[in-house]
């Protein structure tokens, strides 16, 4: 079977897989650490721009549009949705939803709450994670919501979904197969699909011998999936990746698949000469990603009729939500410091914005239909990506 094939039923089979059979995987009794386990900061800060799109989304049409004005009339009574895919447990919803009923609860009452997971352990425990805010959650699927007028979320989603892994041979595009020798190994054939040298070519790549690299078609299909289905919003996609340059360079030349388990990572090294990585090992058992190529997610969103409004380091995307809310004068007045609260605020935004950490390894990739080119706060700081 492809890699594809095999990491889909590593992670998603409804009975085996990894993400099927519970309900939370990260945090410090899980195997991986995401920037919502920190606490509810990250979506306290998140909210902000949700809230800032939702006012946007009042009016029927985009200030650029050329309609005057006092013609922009925003109807308070309109919904819009906010929809979360690969939700988990809904913890970041539920950090996002609160924020929102203290701070804006105008467009709390306005809020439709979709939360897209393919965990039935997941989804089961959702209503309970959400507890006091469950009153907005239209909708636990493992389906997208067919038509969305609002803000799609995904924090840590594409990173999980299957990859092809190919190698260059002398002789061409190679893909790699797992297949069993006394126990699960890779072995080289031909490339299950034409597409996956398609995809390449797309990006002008041309992969030198031996070097070995993942191609997320899958990522791919999401994004034109999710553009078809958006009416008018916005997305945001929060991940670690890089632009395709870089992805495919002699830098990740032996590839990005790697294992998380028990809080320890098992990257591309391997052993049996290269037939069994670390990350074949124990399926079902640990967290298998690979590095997002954010250069086809951008153009395969665009070529569905998105427009990229901003893609940049958690850092900045972060730093912008701090000066808009003009919190950073709280959280860096030393008197305030001696506050247990604030002391834990403090230093969970400093593990959010960390350089070479959550903040720079993450990237934020926010994508709009039908809503022009606003200046957004989440932009507003810097857009630089490192």
């Amino acid at each position: 079977m492809t890699v594809a094939a095999f990491m889909d039923l590593a992670l998603y089979d409804a009975e085996f897989g990894y993400y099927a059979r519970a309900a939370q995987r990260s945090g410090r009794a899980g195997d991986f650490f995401t920037s919502v386990d920190v606490g509810p900061l990250f979506g306290e800060l998140l909210e902000i721009q949700v809230a800032e799109m939702a006012s946007l989304l009042e009016s029927p049409v985009p200030p650029e549009s050329g309609v005057p004005p006092e013609s922009r009339i925003p109807n308070p009574e309109s919904h819009f949705d906010l929809v979360e895919a690969g939700a988990g447990n809904g913890r970041l919803s539920a950090d996002i939803l609160r924020a929102a009923r203290g701070r804006h609860p105008r467009h709390y009452a306005r809020a439709r709450l979709h939360l897209v997971e393919a965990s039935r352990e997941a989804r089961a425990a959702q209503r309970a994670v959400l507890g006091d805010v469950a009153d907005r959650l239209a909708e636990s699927s493992d389906r997208f919501p067919s038509a969305v007028e609002g803000v799609i979320v995904a924090n840590e989603l594409v990173d999980a979904l299957p990859v092809h892994q190919v190698v260059m041979g002398a002789d061409g595009l190679k893909e790699m197969y797992v297949a069993y020798d006394d126990g699960l190994v890779l072995v080289e054939g031909p490339a299950s699909t034409p597409e996956l040298q398609r995809y390449l070519d797309r990006l002008g790549v041309s992969l030198e011998p031996g070097w070995r690299v993942e191609i997320s078609l899958r990522a791919v299909e999401w994004i034109r999936d999710v553009a078809q289905r958006l009416r008018r919003g916005f997305v945001i996609v929060i991940d670690y990746g890089h632009e395709a340059r870089e992805l495919y360079s002699i830098t990740h030349s032996a590839g990005t698949l790697t294992a998380f388990a028990r809080h320890t990572m098992a990257g591309p090294a391997d052993t049996a000469g290269g037939r069994r990585p670390a990350w074949l090992l124990d399926p079902g058992e640990q967290d298998l990603t690979a590095h997002v190529d954010f250069t086809s997610l951008r153009a395969s969103a665009e070529a569905e009729g998105l427009t990229t409004l901003g893609f940049l380091d958690q850092t900045y995307f972060l730093l912008g939500l701090v000066a808009a809310q003009d919190s950073s004068r709280n959280l860096q007045n030393p008197e305030n410091l001696g506050n247990p609260a604030n002391l834990k605020q403090s230093l969970a935004l400093k593990t959010l914005l960390m350089p070479g950490g959550l903040g720079s390894t993450h990237k934020v990739l926010i994508l709009g239909k039908g809503v022009g080119m606003p200046s957004l706060a989440g932009c507003s700081f810097r857009m630089r990506v490192t």
